[in-house]
């Protein structure tokens, strides 16, 4: 068994594509193919389920990967050990994203730049999720990614290690001339029935608020899902409802207002998260001494 072929077998398994798989390898789909009949023949077990349309795990395929994963990330720990010896690092960092970063004081082109300028030879992949701070922490646990930035608003899962990096209260979004603007502050209650504009389930906006709503035995009317602050204040503007968002995303706009929640604190945080089960890499490191020394220094006071 080799090296190359679990790494074959881990980038499909992880694009469930021989095809994407192959680019992202920049190897011949051909040569990949082969690879993994090779792993497969030597198992003695099909690997993947293979038809027109997808590509999808076998039980041997699932059982081999966290393996498999495993291998390469000792691999490339003795990499690193004798890289580090004569002071060259290298390799690949994937970091998840959630949208919109850049607008909480997080200078991710910045941080990048440096991280380029001290280590040239670590890539670095970006990778944003649709499903949100959610859809990053399940890819974090699953290995697809290195590291991400992203929202726990019900706490650190298990089998993720995170460090808070910022956070800022959420404010209740309204309308030039809505009627709860004479009162300053409000209720959960009093907005039951509000209809809210709201990112989707799994953003950590979103969950947060469903929380809070939840816990006060409230009923709200989610009545449009957006997948952006800026639009959400565009719809809120427009008098479609109401929206809760950071202090950082409220836009300077004579046609909106924002008011405080009384019983309910909600408090947005932004933290990098890495797996707490498997041993980061060297780039990896340097990356979080990078926010470490760069992006807590930088960030807005909350």
């Amino acid at each position: 068994m080799e090296l190359r072929h679990l790494e074959y077998f881990a980038a499909v398994a992880q694009e469930l594509s021989f095809t994407r798989a192959s680019r992202r390898l920049h190897v011949a789909q051909s040569g990949v193919s082969t690879a993994i009949r090779s792993l497969e023949r030597e198992l003695g077990a099909a690997l993947f389920e293979r038809t027109s349309q997808k590509v999808t795990l076998t039980s041997a395929g699932l059982a081999l990967l966290p393996e498999a994963r495993a291998t390469l990330d000792a691999a490339q720990a003795a990499r690193d050990a004798v890289r580090d010896s004569y002071g060259s690092l290298s390799g690949t960092v994937t970091v998840g994203v959630i949208i919109g970063i850049g607008r909480v004081g997080i200078d991710l082109p910045g941080l990048l730049g440096r991280l380029n300028a001290h280590h040239p030879q670590v890539t670095v992949r970006l990778r944003l999720d649709p499903t949100g701070s959610a859809g990053l922490t399940r890819s974090l646990l699953a290995g697809d990614l290195d590291a991400a930035f992203l929202s726990f608003p019900g706490g650190v899962p298990a089998g993720v290690a995170a460090r808070e990096l910022l956070a800022d209260p959420l404010r209740l979004l309204v309308p030039i001339g809505h009627p709860l603007i004479r009162r300053g502050e409000v209720t959960l209650g009093e907005l039951a029935d509000q209809p809210f504009i709201d990112f989707p389930p799994g953003y950590g906006n979103r969950e947060l608020a469903d929380q809070a709503f939840l816990a006060s035995a409230v009923q709200r009317r989610v009545t449009l899902e957006v997948p952006d602050f800026t639009t959400a204040a565009a719809f809120v503007r427009e008098g479609l409802g109401v929206a809760f968002v950071p202090r950082f995303a409220v836009p300077d706009d004579p046609g909106l207002r924002t008011l405080t929640v009384a019983d309910a604190p909600l408090r947005w945080t932004l933290s990098v998260a890495t797996s707490a089960t498997r041993r980061p890499t060297a780039a990896v490191r340097a990356l979080l001494d990078l926010i470490d020394a760069y992006v807590l220094h930088t960030a807005p006071a909350t």
